[in-house]
């Protein structure tokens, strides 16, 4: 090849790395950046006199109003912080947080509650993709460095977050004054919180960056692994922790047997539904999207009643259909297609959702228990790797994109509070002001890794021309 034909070449994905990731964008001037803040501008200073002039309508049309907004508003707003190298998921946070209840109140918090509904489909979608991106192949060749990350990650941020938590009690409103055995019960839940990662966050800047590479790959598969392992420790808390918040109780079994039951019936339900997808993919392979809306909507809501857990039967149908078919890839595209709307959408309305009053009061405690919990993963990642024997790219790298947090954690910090009423509302309130902070700083971090690691689509075509410059 030619040194002129060179330079227009599209760098190959890694090896083990799914196929068509890389695809460099087109770089973008100051015209267009430009152009992309002023329709932002107009866009929210016609809602805004918009709303002030006519009362929230809180009906369905006032809801796809607010979803055309927040999706228009999300797109722009991703543009503008690019040439900030900043993650698309922080552009849609930021217009959700300018457009909701607590800022501007372009909308409200009744259209939040309807527009969340699609966070079920958004769940689904990232379930499926992460279980199609697992291939044995990488799997096998990383299956030590995994094993040894989540044991570290999982002892060690438990172990420090829920002697953190004890320690800092007296400033934690509703536990400073909490019985010695209560305090203790409470600081076992929430390092069982503190374990928690984000899929929807990695998801999200894979997608965005079309990242490959081992920060990229084992990033993806220790998340999604390690949902696994937080489904197994939180039910096992929950039993243990149970006589000491609510003295008079005995630690129940039932517990421990309906877990294994559930994730047992998970992986059988989610083994069957990806080979009916493979199967309805290789024979019709039409109409996708809606597909992913029946199963986001209808298979969601079946398997919550029958107490399965859909985000493991999505992993796991996703890995199926990727491992034991040849329509993984036709997956991986369709579940991108169909995610490039649901993301700005499920993102955006997380902002919307962030209730900043709370953030504020709670922000001094939630600052010290991120900043702790992002150290002892920094800590963990380091051991983890060492004792792994992992290159220095993963070495250095590896703990950015473990930081983030949002559904998963949300999620088990319900089923905490409805598992123990007594606590009150203020073990959630937080929990929210640390995924507020989780949410905003750690996908940011994570891109950050990925730039620096030359993974991403843009740092890799860089790196490919720099390299061809060289050789010149």
């Amino acid at each position: 090849m030619s040194a002129a034909a060179a330079p227009t070449a599209e760098p190959a994905a890694p090896h083990g790395a799914p196929a068509g990731r890389h695809h460099a964008a087109a770089p973008k001037g100051p015209l267009n950046h430009l152009t992309h803040a002023v329709a932002l501008v107009l866009l929210f200073g016609v809602l805004y006199v918009t709303t002030r002039a006519v009362p929230h309508d809180h009906g369905p049309a006032g809801t796809i109003a607010s979803i055309g907004f927040l999706l228009l508003a999300g797109t722009l707003a991703s543009e503008l912080v690019e040439p900030l190298r900043l993650p698309h998921l922080s552009g849609y946070i930021l217009a959700g947080v300018l457009a909701g209840p607590h800022v501007f109140a372009l909308v409200d918090h009744h259209a939040v509650e309807e527009i969340s509904r699609v966070n079920t489909l958004a769940l689904a979608l990232i379930a499926l993709a992460g279980g199609a991106e697992l291939r044995i192949e990488i799997v096998k060749k990383s299956i030590k460095s995994l094993l040894l990350h989540n044991l570290v990650q999982t002892v060690l941020v438990f172990v420090t977050m829920t002697g953190v938590f004890f320690a800092a009690r007296s400033l934690v409103p509703f536990a400073a004054d909490l019985p010695l055995a209560a305090a203790i019960g409470v600081a076992i839940l929430w390092g069982v919180i503190a374990i928690t990662r984000s899929p929807s966050a990695v998801l999200g800047i894979l997608s965005q960056t079309r990242a490959t590479g081992p920060v990229a790959m084992n990033t993806l598969a220790f998340v999604m692994t390690s949902d696994i392992i937080v489904i197994i420790v939180t039910a096992i808390a929950l039993a243990t922790v149970r006589p000491l918040i609510e003295p008079g109780t005995t630690m129940s079994m039932h517990e421990i047997e309906l877990l294994g039951r559930e994730i047992l019936g998970s992986i059988s339900i989610g083994t069957t539904l990806g080979l009916a997808l493979a199967a309805y993919m290789r024979l019709l392979g039409r109409q996708l999207i809606l597909v992913f809306v029946a199963l986001g909507f209808g298979a969601t809501e079946v398997l919550r009643y029958l107490r399965f857990d859909a985000l493991l039967v999505f992993v796991v149908a996703g890995f199926v259909v990727a491992n034991l078919s040849n329509q993984g890839e036709k997956l991986v595209h369709a579940v991108e297609d169909a995610a490039s709307v649901v993301f700005v959408l499920f993102f955006a309305t997380a902002g919307a959702h962030l209730d900043l009053p709370l953030l504020r009061l709670m922000w001094p405690v939630a600052l010290l228990f991120g900043a702790t919990r992002a150290l002892v993963t920094w800590v963990a990642s380091r051991i983890g790797s060492r004792l792994a024997d992992d290159p220095p790219l993963l070495r250095r790298w590896a703990w950015c994109g473990l930081v983030s947090q949002a559904g998963l954690t949300l999620g088990i910090s319900l089923t905490i509070e409805r598992a123990f009423p007594s606590l009150g509302a203020g073990f959630r309130a937080l929990v929210v002001g640390c995924v507020a902070l989780n949410e905003v700083f750690g996908p940011i971090l994570f891109k950050y890794a990925l730039d620096r690691a030359g993974e991403t689509a843009l740092e890799a075509s860089r790196g490919s021309l720099a390299g061809v410059a060289s050789r010149k």
